[in-house]
């Protein structure tokens, strides 16, 4: 349609929403399926924070606010930061955004020119390289396999870095595959980013508090303080408490970095919504003891999945150190023919042709990247994960 943009040839849409809707659709058409393709926690915000917001609607915190969010926001995330990071940053040099996806995006809008390069390892969150294509940059990927635990080594990052590199975006626990970065596997990649002063690091750390088997989280500007002044540590209220829908993102870095996007975001959104941030007030300053009583259930769950799926033939399923996701192989079912007479050429066909067969929905590993492989989210009830679970045994030991 020549009235569009011709920016829209350089995205796709998000597979990720994409196998959701279908996933709706066909529950809405009577079919049982059951949807394990969405990021989101099975759990309800906590009732201090649903009680925080109520007090800020009826006290009248209903206005418009400052750009970049509200002070008392920002002095939660200030102490956050320092408590459970070791990072010291000023209001100025902090930032509130519509979720962390919107803070992502206006960092590279207000970054990138033509011709810059973001490197990403991959499998990545599906947004990242079309949030770069919309800004007029150009990701390099690089593929970290099951083999290295799906994490970036040093020396592909090294020969990954050009003298067009902007941004490299670290995320950990990662968006698809929940692998996680040890403080000394975090060391090796900093310790090559501090030779090359022209990089900067975006690091995606809305995972943090998801993590298990006694993993001990760190971020790049802890470890490496040589990098504070190049570093955008972003986060969020999402995941860790239950909150995906609040839309509350936050970030922190250099001033005049948190000064130019705050511009972009004058532009576009403006302020976050106000109640929003006062439910986010009460979540950070507030009680955390609920965290570990979910990572306990996400970690049963996990374990459940990990075991089921290695049970499926052609199946392979890494255990993950973090967040709500598993990430298998499906390279055993390749060549091979579902009882619908199709023969999965890839990891699209597979997905495609399970949701078809047994009404599981998940996402296609070439979306993140990587393939071929599959997506699943744990982020819902045990008894639907064991389900679906029994449903791709089944799907998988009818191929032929």
């Amino acid at each position: 349609m020549p009235f569009l943009s011709a920016a829209l040839a350089r995205v796709k849409p998000s597979a990720t929403i994409a196998v959701t809707d279908k996933a709706r659709a066909l529950k809405a058409a009577g079919r049982n399926v059951i949807g394990l393709g969405a990021g989101e926690p099975d759990f309800d915000t906590p009732a201090n924070i649903k009680l925080a917001a109520i007090r800020a609607i009826e006290a009248g915190k209903t206005k418009y606010t400052d750009v970049g969010g509200i002070p008392e926001l920002k002095e939660a995330i200030i102490k956050k930061f320092q408590r459970e990071n070791g990072l010291t940053y000023k209001p100025n040099q902090v930032i509130v955004g519509t979720g962390g996806k919107q803070v992502l995006y206006n960092a590279l809008m207000a970054t990138l020119n033509p011709g810059d390069e973001v490197i990403i390892p991959a499998p990545y969150w599906v947004s990242y390289p079309e949030m770069v294509a919309l800004a007029g940059g150009e990701s390099v990927p690089v593929v970290c396999p099951a083999s290295s635990g799906f994490k970036l080594r040093p020396e592909d990052l090294e020969k990954a870095i050009t003298p067009k590199t902007k941004w490299i975006i670290l995320c950990s626990p990662s968006n698809p595959t929940g692998a996680a970065y040890t403080r000394a596997e975090l060391k090796a990649i900093t310790d090559v980013l501090v030779k090359h002063p022209h990089v900067w690091v975006m690091t995606d750390d809305m995972y943090e508090h998801l993590v298990y088997d006694d993993f001990q989280f760190a971020t790049p500007a802890q470890v490496e303080p040589k990098l504070y002044e190049r570093t955008l540590t972003v986060n969020g209220v999402s995941k860790a408490y239950c909150m995906t829908g609040w839309r509350i993102g936050y970030a922190g870095g250099p001033a005049d970095l948190i000064k130019a996007m705050a511009t972009i975001q004058s532009q576009s959104t403006s302020n976050p919504s106000s109640i929003a941030q006062w439910a986010s007030v009460e979540a950070l300053n507030g009680p955390q003891d609920f965290i570990p009583v979910h990572n306990k259930m996400f970690k049963e769950r996990r374990d459940l999945v990990v075991s089921m799926l290695n049970q499926a033939k052609g199946i392979e399923c890494p255990r993950p150190e973090g967040a709500f996701y598993v990430y298998p192989s499906c390279a055993g079912t390749i060549g091979k023919t579902s009882p619908s007479g199709k023969v999965i050429a890839n990891d699209e066909d597979f997905v495609t042709e399970l949701l078809e067969s047994e009404g599981v929905a998940v996402v296609q590993g070439s979306a993140f990247g990587l393939g071929p492989a599959f997506r699943i989210s744990y982020a819902t009830k045990t008894s639907d994960l064991e389900d679906a679970c029994k449903r791709i045994q089944r799907f998988c030991g009818n191929l032929r």
